[in-house]
């Protein structure tokens, strides 16, 4: 076989293993139901790109915010209404002491060590479930990307081609356990799975659904826009324990 060959055969197999890995949901379930607002939040990844507007925006809209940051100096931003507390979602110490007090968090946890295999995402994730069963907050939202579970192809033939399997294999297939921990809660969950994301000015709507995204075409969206639909998240149950992708 050709390299060409070789790789495109590899990238198949491992945007199948990723499907299989990742959450699958059937479909997205809406509903009108509100649930109920929660006005004490936790941020985690508060100082990644997404994160940082969450951040923003959850405190323009009168939320009391908590962000649990490894370096507070990067996350820049105060408020009196925002603590910032120094500390890692794998330390159970830290991770305990942010969420007292909280009703919901949102994750927008991710990391740079791409290229070697590592469990950062699922067990941060798994951590920050235990806690929220511990201290009694229900609503989760965790950010996660097309690409993974049923939404596997849906970043286009560029990603699912050569940066998923070239660059991100290792991050995709944590995303997919990471996936898999979420689902397998008891909690008020729901997972969001934007497109490529981009520094763009928000522009106050995106598509959203169970079948978002394009299998020749990169979709993206503004990190501004997925924060905006996370928030809008938190006290709505139009995808009330299932996956929605975002572009």
């Amino acid at each position: 076989m050709t390299i060409p060959l070789l790789l495109i055969v590899y990238a198949l197999g491992l945007s199948i293993a990723v499907a299989r890995a990742g959450y699958r949901s059937g479909g997205a379930r809406t509903s009108d139901a509100p649930l109920p607002s929660p006005t004490r939040v936790l941020i985690v990844g508060a100082t990644g790109g997404t994160g940082r507007r969450l951040v923003e925006q959850a405190l323009e809209r009168g939320f009391r915010v908590t962000a649990l940051v490894r370096h507070p100096s990067k996350l820049q931003v105060e408020h009196q209404r925002l603590t910032v507390i120094k500390g890692d979602v794998l330390d159970a110490v830290s991770l305990d002491a942010a969420m007292q007090g909280q009703e919901a968090v949102l994750s927008a946890l991710g990391h740079k060590r791409y290229f070697y295999p590592n469990r950062i995402l699922s067990e941060g994730t798994r951590n920050v479930l235990r806690a929220m069963g511990t201290h009694g907050a229900r609503r989760f939202v965790c950010m996660s990307s097309l690409g993974i579970g049923d939404s596997a192809g849906r970043m286009g033939l560029y990603y699912t081609l050569l940066v998923i399997p070239l660059i991100l294999p290792f991050y995709f297939w944590d995303k997919a356990r990471q996936e898999r921990a979420v689902a397998g809660s008891t909690l008020d969950w729901t997972i969001v799975r934007p497109g490529a994301l981009t520094n763009g000015s928000k522009r106050g709507s995106v598509q959203h659904g169970g079948h978002v995204g394009s299998f020749i075409w990169t979709v993206s969206v503004p990190r501004a826009d997925v924060a905006a639909f996370m928030i809008d998240q938190l006290a709505s149950s139009a995808y009330l324990r299932t996956a929605v992708g975002v572009a």
